[in-house]
């Protein structure tokens, strides 16, 4: 990742998954005259568009590839990457009212991307495990799950919010509807939880927690993190 000359970023493709700040923010940290291509959904596409602030990403460098769901597109030399729909909610700073959390669409989705016979999938939010995400998954090399809280209730129980897990779209990693159980029947090389909230215990390596999930067989994601497939 590091530059090769002044003022230069080896980023050359952007794959966006959801809307929320935390997931688009990012765009605006790389350089505006930086050229890279962003693939997204069309309900992604209309966020950006319907935010003012992201016209700072000059359209002259930074294309936008809008993609259907379950289209595969080559992405980089000799990768090739495509959405597919996880069952979310739409992003935080949009919500009015009721909100559907098990939404499948555009607005919330998993990666499945494929190089040089690897391939791996990516759902960094998902509110429930489908069938159709396990059966995408059989025998890939890598699946990046959706890690955020490992109790449904751990953010009221801290004193941090007042919203479980899945209201806020994403499964626990135990109890009823926890996706640790079912990640452990999946047929996958390496099984990897990611995007966890500061408030999950299996960060505290020696916890308790940690070693419940490294005894299922799903390890603990970390910044920096490489994995060889």
């Amino acid at each position: 990742m590091w530059p090769a000359s002044l003022r230069d970023s080896p980023v050359k493709s952007v794959l966006l998954t959801n809307g929320d700040i935390d997931h688009i923010g990012g765009l605006l940290t790389l350089r505006e005259k930086q050229p890279l291509t962003i693939f997204l959904t069309r309900a992604l596409d209309d966020i950006l568009s319907d935010n003012p602030v992201f016209s700072a990403l000059d359209a002259a460098c930074v294309k936008r590839v809008v993609c259907e769901l379950n289209e595969w597109r080559d992405i980089l030399p000799d990768m090739r990457a495509k959405f597919f729909a996880v069952p979310g909610k739409i992003p935080l700073f949009m919500e009015t009212g009721g909100v559907e959390t098990e939404m499948l669409g555009g607005q919330t989705v998993g990666v499945a991307v494929e190089s040089n016979g690897a391939r791996l999938l990516y759902v960094p939010g998902c509110s429930k495990l489908t069938a159709e995400i396990e059966a995408m998954a059989d025998g890939a090399d890598a699946l990046f799950f959706d890690g955020t809280l490992y109790r449904d209730d751990e953010m009221i129980a801290s004193g941090l919010g007042r919203k479980s897990g899945f209201r806020m779209g994403h499964m626990p990693m135990t109890g009823p509807g926890g996706s640790l159980e079912l990640l452990a029947e999946m047929n996958v090389k390496r099984k990897i939880y990611i995007h966890m909230n500061n408030t999950n215990p299996v960060w505290r390596p020696g916890s308790a927690e940690r070693e419940t999930v490294e005894r299922a067989g799903v390890e603990i994601g970390y910044d920096g993190m490489e994995v060889l497939l």
